[in-house]
């Protein structure tokens, strides 16, 4: 009994520094990468704005405010585009489809897409929304591309989200008298928006940075009036019809093609705005998110 019991305790020593150990090489990759991360974003922050002038962040030909705008307008219409097709498709794989081989082929198709090259969506997207419709390169174009990457990144976190929800949620609901909408739309969809904000996220990070599937859809010219706000006039800031050339595509052009003398800052600008921009609407999604949550729970801290 005592040699059970020394040996039983000589594994449980060995367990437990097995798994300190272990921790410790987990806490040193993450701190790893951390590090990695934070030394990336510094450098590409203090490189784009200690080299910046005023005149880079005007919106004339030798600024980037025309490109800031074009990446934000892009990506609200493909977010526009994308979104409620995106939740729509999760709430009917999570909530309405039957297990059989329709949905397991549209699951496929799901995961098939998220791991398509950008360049082949850009390709699809410039025979589609280009040629077959015989116009040019604009925003609208880009856009729908654009939602095409987005949108198995929202159907996915939707399904997740859903699937993850207790069941006494849904059960709660339909023994109080709801119907399965009713349901869905009043008690599971609210529970579940923090989850599918982050797939919303995630989409918008994606289309921030998106540069291939652009390039042959939106464009990479630029002339936008400010003072013209006819929305059938080519100039115009909101006309989906006109092309726009986003940051990314401008830090790509910059760094290829770029002949001005001030090309090496003007790109390192537009990354560092690039980054800031991305933030940004990650900071204002969240908190947005946490506020629905707290008014859908009725909590006000």
């Amino acid at each position: 009994m005592k040699e059970q019991n020394k040996a039983s305790e000589l594994a449980s020593r060995r367990a437990r520094r097995a798994d300190r150990g272990m921790t410790g090489v987990f806490y040193v990759v993450a701190g790893f990468f951390l590090a990695l991360l934070v030394a990336f974003l510094l450098y590409i922050l203090i490189s784009g704005f200690t080299q910046a002038t005023p005149e880079m962040l005007t919106f004339t030909e030798d600024g980037i405010g025309n490109q800031l705008f074009n990446t934000i307008y892009l990506v609200f219409l493909a977010l526009v585009i994308s979104v409620p097709i995106g939740i729509c498709a999760g709430i009917y794989l999570a909530e309405y489809a039957k297990e059989n081989r329709i949905t397991r082929f549209i699951r496929m198709c799901v995961e098939t897409l998220s791991s398509l090259p950008s360049i082949v969506i850009g390709m699809f997207g410039y025979l589609v929304f280009i040629v077959m419709t015989g116009s040019q390169w604009n925003l609208l174009a880009g856009s729908l591309a654009v939602s095409i990457l987005c949108l198995p990144l929202i159907t996915t976190t939707t399904v997740d989200a859903f699937r993850a929800l207790p069941i006494e949620y849904k059960e709660g609901s339909l023994a109080m008298g709801a119907t399965h909408w009713q349901s869905i739309v009043h008690m599971l969809l609210p529970a579940c928006l923090p989850r599918i904000m982050t797939g919303v996220i995630l989409a918008a990070g994606r289309g921030f940075g998106e540069a291939a599937a652009l390039l042959y859809t939106a464009g990479m010219s630029t002339d936008i009036n400010w003072s013209n706000w006819d929305l059938s006039s080519p100039t115009c800031p909101l006309n989906p019809f006109r092309p726009g050339e986003t940051l990314s595509l401008h830090i790509w052009a910059l760094r290829t093609e770029g002949i001005a003398s001030n090309a090496t800052q003007l790109a390192n600008l537009s990354a560092a705005v690039l980054i800031v921009l991305v933030l940004i609407f990650s900071i204002g999604a969240r908190l947005l998110s946490r506020h629905l949550d707290r008014k859908a729970s009725g909590t006000r801290k």
